[in-house]
């Protein structure tokens, strides 16, 4: 099933997307189904008339994976570290689709990484491999954007990484889906810069969550971004950057001045 979170009347409301006599629909759910489960208020709306947000708000952190495709490993000027290298970003850095990403003044080379995102369902730690499947919630699509300059200058990623709005999310989540082997595709103004394949993962990601449980409780809605193929590079001001992943859909935003 596709999870959706969508802008209501008053505070954001989910449901999930389906088909009404072939008109996409929202099917509205009475709270948010990580916390509620699914249950349905009977109210249904049609796709085009309400406003998609970011599927998810993690309750406490973004975990991201560093340098996980060999290929960006040397695009970026070395090899792929022989554990998963973590780094946080911040909740306040999440917006939804078709919301702008503020290019701060700090920087001069903000870049793109189209990259597999995955929500966690419940809390853990110390998950197998073997168990991981059964932490996961669902899929969404990621764009890590990067101020570039900054990563290099400061020695570590923080600031670079966590900026607000730094990380897109959407355009909803699907929770049925075989992640071994999708085609992820990032565009700049409609040209392709990113293809690349989950297949291509160094770090698989059942070993993933394995890895980060080992190290911190993931709760739920807590979101892991899985790392990027080559092909990353600069956005400016006016550009809009899609990151469309095979049976997920497509995140389009724009960037932006931030005032």
């Amino acid at each position: 099933m596709r999870v959706a979170r969508f802008a209501g009347d008053d505070d954001p409301r989910f449901g999930l997307i389906g088909d009404d006599g072939g008109v996409p629909t929202v099917a509205v759910l009475k709270g948010d189904p990580l916390y509620a489960g699914i249950e349905f208020t009977g109210e249904k709306i049609p796709l085009d008339d309400v406003r998609l947000l970011a599927p998810v708000i993690p309750r406490s952190k973004v975990v991201c994976i560093g340098k996980n495709y060999a290929a960006h490993a040397a695009e970026m000027g070395g090899e792929a570290p022989a554990e998963p290298l973590l780094f946080l970003k911040p909740n306040t850095a999440v917006i939804g689709p078709g919301e702008p990403i503020f290019y701060p003044s700090q920087s001069e080379d903000v870049h793109f990484e189209g990259e597999l995102a995955v929500v966690i369902g419940r809390i853990c730690r110390d998950v197998s491999p073997t168990d991981a499947a059964k932490v996961i919630f669902g899929y969404t699509v990621a764009n890590d954007v990067t101020a570039r300059d900054l990563q290099r200058s400061d020695g570590q990623w923080a600031r670079a990484k966590g900026f607000d709005t730094f990380c897109p999310l959407g355009p909803w989540i699907e929770t049925d889906l075989d992640v071994d082997d999708l085609s992820i595709t990032t565009t700049l103004n409609g040209e392709t810069k990113q293809q690349g394949s989950t297949a291509d993962l160094i770090h698989k990601i059942p070993d993933l969550i394995a890895y980060i449980s080992a190290a911190m409780t993931l709760l739920p809605g807590d979101v892991i971004l899985t790392g990027t193929p080559e092909g990353v590079g600069p956005m400016e001001v006016g550009d809009e950057v899609s990151v469309t992943i095979e049976g997920l859909g497509t995140l389009t935003n724009r960037v932006v001045d931030r005032d």
